[in-house]
């Protein structure tokens, strides 16, 4: 089992998965030696702005070697990074686009727009049991990394697509983590809300869940063993807890004591979580995640108490809405503008906590390492994030009554 473990962790699997691929580091692409299927490659400083090589006017390359036509070819369907940038060539551009977006479906950006788009355009409900799921996996994920301190994947051989987040430790994979769990509590929860064929649900939730496990490894950010265990953790969590979403729904929405244990079980999580014996993006980003999934408890809290929830009427499961073009221009003006209340919102709040923070502190706005601080970058988030979760739970479908759009 050790050997298994070890295996499954090594990163040398990550670079054969990303060759066979079809992505190379320059160096390797370049050794005939190492990649015999691969056309000879011209030393970096012979290559153009573009990363394609530079050609004499005889055909020739500048060691007076004839290259292979159909060596030529692939050459310049392959590109390359500049030099500044990480080196490395794509031999196939469509793996390569699709392992791309596919691991930005666990980035921020993703987040806040897909979560969000079920509130304002299916169905609240979905949205808070998304949420729901998404904060409890991604705090136990990110924490987990932070007490294990496994490292990432070595560069070399492997190559790295993504520097942000480079910094942090590898086990658990919280990409895996969250793409198992939001795929498939949507799954499990939109059966009762919405009419659809359970089979097809069930084939999109696990091409999606791969699609999004794959790109950890493409991107060279994950071992496989992050990557299983990262899965693996997420089905646990959701058979363990599956039994009682219903009694959290229930008291999540109706308990007075609701608001304050989401407020101050988040803002506890977030100063007493795991530290570090280096910098790393986790606790900010953990941060992030709780007062967001705060601020959502607590207006859906609010929703109920007023009477105004938005979820769908008439006898559940309902049927989809018509994929018409009326419907689909509604519900783009709808996303766009939510989505602009929340960026400005995060954009406001952002700017103003800051400033505040740093001017009680004495320091910089501009400092990097002062926003890094835990008492600087805790509360800052924590406010921002706490009032993108309000906005979108209570103010954005109100917006859309004024504006006509519901």
């Amino acid at each position: 089992m050790l050997k298994l473990l070890k295996y499954m962790h090594d990163s040398e699997l990550v670079a054969k998965f990303q060759r066979s691929c079809g992505l190379f580091p320059i160096e390797e692409a370049r050794q005939n030696g190492n990649c015999g299927h691969l056309p000879r490659q011209t030393p970096l400083e012979d290559r153009d702005e573009t990363g394609i090589r530079k050609r004499g006017g005889n055909g020739h390359s500048d060691n007076g070697q004839q290259e292979n036509n159909s060596n030529d070819k692939n050459l310049e369907k392959s590109y390359s990074v500049g030099v500044s940038g990480p080196q490395y060539e794509v031999r196939n551009r469509l793996l390569y686009f699709l392992f791309r977006v596919s691991a930005g479906l666990g980035h921020e950006v993703f987040y806040i727009t897909f979560l969000p788009w079920f509130h304002w355009n299916l169905d609240p409900f979905l949205c808070r049991r998304l949420v729901n799921t998404w904060a409890m996996v991604m705090y136990i994920g990110q924490a987990l990394k932070d007490v294990l301190k496994l490292p990432r994947p070595l560069s070399p051989p492997v190559v790295k697509l993504e520097k942000r987040v480079d910094a942090e430790y590898g086990l658990p994979s919280t990409h895996a983590m969250a793409a198992t769990a939001i795929f498939f509590t949507l799954l499990l929860s939109a059966s009762s809300r919405v009419q659809f064929q359970f089979e097809v649900g069930l084939l999109l939730a696990v091409v999606l869940s791969a699609l999004v496990c794959l790109s950890r490894l493409y991107t060279g950010m994950h071992s496989a063993l992050d990557v299983v265990c990262g899965a693996l953790i997420s089905a646990t969590l959701i058979l363990l807890t599956y039994p009682y979403w219903e009694t959290f729904d229930r008291l999540q929405l109706t308990s007075p004591l609701s608001p304050i244990v989401a407020l101050v079980l988040s803002l506890f999580l977030c100063y007493t979580y795991p530290d570090s014996d280096h910098y790393t993006t986790t606790r900010g980003d953990t941060t992030t995640i709780l007062a967001a999934s705060a601020g959502c408890s607590v207006g859906y809290w609010v929703n109920e108490k007023l009477g105004e929830t938005f979820e769908p009427k008439g006898v559940l499961p309902v049927p989809l809405p018509a994929l018409t073009f009326g419907g689909l221009a509604m519900g783009s003006t709808r996303f766009l503008v939510g989505v602009s209340a929340l960026v400005l919102t995060r954009q406001m709040v952002k700017t103003a906590s800051l400033f505040l923070l740093c001017s009680c502190y004495g320091l910089s706005t501009k400092d990097t390492d002062s926003r890094r601080r835990k008492e600087i970058e805790v509360p800052y988030k924590f406010t921002t994030y706490i009032s993108v979760g309000l906005v979108n739970s209570i103010l954005v479908n109100r917006l859309f009554i004024i504006l006509g759009l519901l």
